[in-house]
């Protein structure tokens, strides 16, 4: 039962190395396997199906009078199943994708609100909306425009400023 219980204690050593060591071992064999697997190799895989051998096999053996080669087909098939289940995890995971980064060049058209009177050849502020989210812009015009005008972006001029023009209705 010590050698199923310190298989399993290693493959939870070797999960918790693989969250900080990612890609170790994918580089190790890169180029020589070069997708055969597609992640069967993965460290959180092959810890997983370690741990399972080894606390599936203590198991068996501390639950049953089964002998030892009964504990080790029992922890090879628990050890099988959470390697598989790990590898469509993660497979799941990188399937996923995020909503595109927001750029300056998404607020052309953009309408918001001028929060400081933007004079005549300077800097005022408008009231903009990147992402959901409520963000404050220097802003220049072609002539002033007051305090909680709505307005229009024509123009990024940097990551912080934009040129903007008055709604007109």
């Amino acid at each position: 039962m010590t050698i199923f219980l310190g298989l399993g204690i290693a493959g939870i050593v070797l999960l918790a190395l693989s969250l900080v060591f990612g890609g170790v071992l994918e580089g190790l064999f890169d180029g020589v396997l070069d997708g055969l697997f597609d992640g069967l190799l993965s460290l959180p895989v092959i810890a997983g199906f370690l741990s399972m051998l080894g606390f599936g096999g203590a198991i068996t053996l501390g639950a049953t009078d089964a002998g030892t080669p009964a504990a080790t087909v029992v922890g090879v098939a628990a050890g099988l199943v959470a390697g598989w289940l790990t590898w469509k995890f993660s497979k799941a995971l990188m399937r996923d994708q995020t909503h595109a980064t927001p750029r300056d060049s998404d607020l052309v058209g953009t309408s918001g609100s001028v929060v400081t009177a933007i004079p005549a050849g300077g800097y005022g502020e408008v009231l903009l909306r990147l992402g959901g989210q409520p963000v404050k812009y220097a802003a220049k015009a072609a002539a002033p425009v007051a305090r909680g005008t709505e307005i229009w972006v024509e123009e990024a001029l940097s990551t912080t400023s934009v040129t903007v023009r008055p709604v007109e209705r």
